[in-house]
């Protein structure tokens, strides 16, 4: 596995969204790095590899919704951070929250379970899902991400998601303070 500028040489075997993703990172002028994996990354423990490569803050990236299904969240917290649903749901002002169904991230980001990612948000053109964002991962100065597969990883300056990218998709964030501890 190596890191290079910039989009992938070749797109042959790439999917849509995939390419979607560099195509706006470049329309947008966002530097960045690319990185394929020799295998899926769909959990934490896969992205260890990646994590070495990449040197930087690699999220956990939840796609959640409240009870009734109506809001719907995609959090971006650190990758060791514990999840405790009661205290986002406090922060947030929403009770009961859950893992979105499947449907709906396909139907709103366009990424399937395991790829979860900020770049997902390029795809949310109606504004169904807001963007939380822990206080921890907007301290590190890059950010690890997919490009909407996850058997490719991305770095990008947090600055240029938060300042470039997310105004650019018309997205704003929330941050969040997580402890993970019960």
């Amino acid at each position: 596995m190596e890191l290079h500028e910039g989009r992938p040489d070749s797109i042959e075997g790439r999917t849509a969204p995939e390419i979607r993703t560099y195509d706006t990172l470049d329309r947008l002028g966002i530097h960045y790095w690319q990185t394929d994996h020799k295998q899926a990354a769909n959990t934490m423990e896969d992205c260890l590899e990646v994590d070495s490569i990449l040197n930087a803050t690699i999220c956990k990236n939840l796609f959640l919704c409240n009870r009734q299904k109506t809001n719907f969240y995609l959090l971006m917290m650190p990758g060791e951070k514990k999840f405790l649903t009661k205290e986002l749901s406090h922060q947030i002002g929403s009770a009961r929250l859950s893992f979105a169904p499947e449907d709906k991230m396909v139907e709103f980001l366009d990424i399937h379970p395991g790829a979860v990612s900020v770049m997902g948000l390029m795809n949310d053109q109606d504004n169904h899902v807001q963007l939380l964002i822990d206080e921890d991962v907007l301290q590190g100065e890059y950010l690890g991400c997919h490009p909407c597969v996850n058997t490719s990883s991305l770095k990008i300056l947090t600055k240029d998601i938060t300042d470039v990218f997310l105004p650019a998709v018309n997205h704003s964030y929330r941050t969040v303070h997580l402890t993970g501890v019960v």
